[in-house]
């Protein structure tokens, strides 16, 4: 009788972002974010199952960029995935599968510091420019008791295009 391979059951840290997990930082004490943490540029989180208090950190692709802008200048559908301003984006480019960490300032825009892809997190993360060819995937977002919670899975293909 031969054995037969069962497949690997995923793990709770492996998931990918589940409605009503709350958001919380990659550098500190898993405590759920509000719109008002969101000052800085962006912050990078993590989704966090609130039952069990799982931190979704066994995949890269789970990283969330947030950015808080005003909510009238953020273009539908942007402003319905939005959050109290705040927008929710894969923090991994799709390029070269870097961490997009830049922010331009002047422009309100997301830069990936590898190869300079640019995109505008007012408008579904859209390219600006550089070598992408894919928008970052978008994590619509609610607000729940005061904190960040993941409203719907992300919208959009995670990872590296490949070429």
């Amino acid at each position: 009788m031969a054995a037969t391979a069962l497949p690997a059951a995923a793990e709770p840290a492996d998931e990918r972002p589940q409605e009503g997990d709350f958001l919380v930082r990659t550098d500190g004490p898993p405590t759920p974010l509000g719109p008002g943490d969101i000052s800085a540029p962006q912050v990078i989180a993590w989704p966090m199952d609130p039952a069990t208090k799982t931190v979704r950190d066994g995949s890269r692709l789970n990283k969330v960029l947030l950015v808080r802008l005003d909510p009238a200048t953020l273009e539908q559908p942007t402003l319905a995935r939005a959050a109290d301003g705040v927008v929710g984006y894969s923090a991994i480019c799709p390029h070269a599968g870097c961490e997009v960490t830049g922010w331009q300032a002047d422009q309100l825009m997301l830069e990936c510091p590898c190869h300079n892809s640019r995109y505008n997190p007012r408008e579904a993360a859209a390219i600006v420019d550089g070598p992408t060819m894919r928008a970052l995937a978008s994590l619509p977002l609610k607000i729940v008791d005061g904190k960040l919670a993941v409203a719907k899975p992300f919208i959009g293909r995670l990872g590296v295009v490949s070429s």
